[in-house]
């Protein structure tokens, strides 16, 4: 699957906040920032211009870090052996869930019982983002300062590689419980470098030659306020909508490159393990490039007194005290907290079905994937288009994509009532890769850039930190509540109207509730306000 990008570093960008500034900065509140004030480093002039060969560096990160891993092959191969390993509840034990006279429900043992291989996925994933939620509270901001964040991107990359060739060794049924982990850990580091790599992309977009160029025309008066703040959200875009293109690139090589192995290979039983090799190995060449050739941007020294593992929760309390200040900045995380769960549980569900349908093919699902690949590198490329040339903003954007996030869960639901339509045929698998690709692909990007646009400037680590609890780590509801309806009814399919409900109140928010101009420069009024303080 796509997915999305998110954070690490010091500054988006959405103005310079040493420049002049687009709105007066107001102190009539300074009671309030006194006790709220995070002390940081005024934004430097003098960080290194990005050059072609680090931002191409960049890029090529995420062309291997697609996803096809951690989101997708794992997850099928731990379904797959913890289906063989389970028995039929209807049969008793002792049956097999892949008999052909199988009722269709698969149990495993849990705890003094037992529980649905559906629901046991579910359960993986809620743990999983229950730890994404600790480490992107806890180290997330802390990111922000000196060179930590390079650092931590670079460690969780190693440990994704890690658990990703570590599947090597699982090769059996019995071994579902070692899949279990394996996939919450290479999950969980896979989502972690998602949002560090992310809450790099401000710090590029506002150092690229053509920001560069931007800033001193509007320092120089040659430019109006507007016209650098819309062209600058589009510099914004542009970097945004490129790497997400590479990354849907990387996922079309890594499935043409996988098809080498799975088509002469079909009747190997370890070739899905040799497939794993193959994606991890990728990636490593790619990425590896982005750590030899990022150029130093190092945030400002941890401030006295404090300590990595403690500042972000003291950064995060800080921030939700301002929320009176950046009212639409916490009005999109919330709403994106709950879209994003919606989201996130829709296609772990849509995966667990296609996986059923499918009886866990590593060479059906490199077809699917291979469709919702090719579309989403040209969605991403038109709608990029489309903004471009009619200069549409961000958020119009977004919201185009949000109508088919809802439709998703909505068709889902449809299959409660009907084996005709509603997720129970194989066109309708196509059609959802098709159709997940040419929206929510976009919908990564944009989420994205509309995040570094209500992100006060010089506090990306912080707020990107709470982007990716919002998205990364958000599903920690969804999951939990699907697991628990799906395990009492025997259905998936009745999972999907509680994320049709999730998705659409969200949406509407986001829709309604949310001003970009307006949180964009109370970001840089509250940003300033912040220095200031702190000089």
């Amino acid at each position: 699957m796509s997915k999305s990008l998110q954070s690490e570093n010091l500054v988006p960008s959405a103005f310079h906040a040493d420049a002049k500034q687009v709105v007066d900065i107001k102190s009539d509140n300074s009671s309030d920032q006194d006790a709220n004030h995070i002390a940081i480093s005024s934004i430097s002039k003098d960080e290194p211009l990005v050059t072609r060969r680090e931002l191409w560096s960049y890029y090529l990160y995420y062309n291997g870090d697609n996803g096809v891993g951690p989101l997708g092959y794992t997850q099928t191969l731990f379904q797959g052996l913890a289906t063989a390993a389970g028995y039929d509840p209807i049969a008793g034990p002792g049956s097999s869930c892949l008999a052909t006279t199988a009722s269709g429900q698969c149990v495993v043992p849990w705890g003094s019982g037992t529980k649905s291989v559906s629901s046991v996925v579910l359960i993986a994933n809620g743990i999983s983002f229950a730890i994404m939620t600790a480490i992107f509270t806890t180290v997330g901001s802390a990111a922000d300062y000196g060179t930590f964040g390079r650092w931590l991107l670079l460690a969780v990359t190693v440990v994704c590689w890690a658990a990703q060739y570590a599947c090597m060794a699982l090769t059996t049924p019995n071994r579902w419980v070692l899949a279990m982990v394996l996939y919450i850990i290479g999950f969980v580091s896979y989502g972690a470098t998602l949002v560090f790599y992310a809450a790099v992309f401000p710090r590029l977009a506002r150092n690229t030659p053509h920001a560069r160029q931007l800033r001193e025309k509007y320092e120089s008066g040659e430019i109006p306020p507007e016209v650098y703040e819309q062209e600058e959200s589009l510099e914004k875009n542009r970097i945004s909508n490129i790497s997400t293109v590479h990354s849907n690139i990387g996922y079309i090589i890594t499935l043409l490159l996988n098809l080498a192995l799975l088509l002469p290979m079909t009747n190997n039983p370890k070739v899905d393990n040799y497939v794993l090799m193959l994606v991890t190995t990728y990636w490593v060449v790619l990425g590896i490039w982005w750590f030899v050739l990022q150029e130093p941007r190092p945030g400002p020294k941890l401030p006295k007194g404090e300590r990595y593992l403690t500042i972000g929760w003291k950064q995060i309390w800080a921030a939700l005290k301002t929320y009176k200040h950046l009212p639409y900045t916490f009005v999109y995380l919330f709403s994106f907290f709950l879209l994003a769960d919606g989201l996130n549980t829709t296609g772990t569900l849509v995966s667990i079905c296609q996986n059923n349908k499918f009886s866990f093919s590593f060479l059906q699902n490199t077809y699917l994937g291979l469709s919702q690949a090719i579309t989403s590198t040209i969605s991403t490329l038109a709608f990029w288009y489309i903004q471009r040339y009619w200069k549409i903003s961000t958020k119009k954007m977004f919201v185009a994509t949000n109508v088919v996030t809802i439709l998703i869960p909505l068709w889902g639901m449809i299959g409660i009532w009907t084996e005709k339509f509603g997720f129970h045929n194989v066109w309708e698998f196509w059609a959802y890769n098709i159709v997940f690709g040419l929206f929510q692909a976009p919908y990564y990007a944009f989420s994205q850039t509309m995040m570094a646009e209500l992100s006060p400037p010089g506090f990306d680590n912080m707020f990107f930190g709470l982007f990716g609890l919002s998205n990364r780590a958000s599903s920690m509801v969804g999951p939990n509540v699907i697991q628990v309806i799906i395990n009492n009814t025997g259905n998936n399919w009745q999972g999907f109207p509680f994320l049709f409900a999730m998705c659409t109140a969200a949406s509407l928010v986001i829709w309604f509730g949310v001003d970009v101009t307006k949180g964009r420069r109370d970001a840089v009024r509250w940003a300033a306000e912040q220095r200031r303080h702190a000089h």
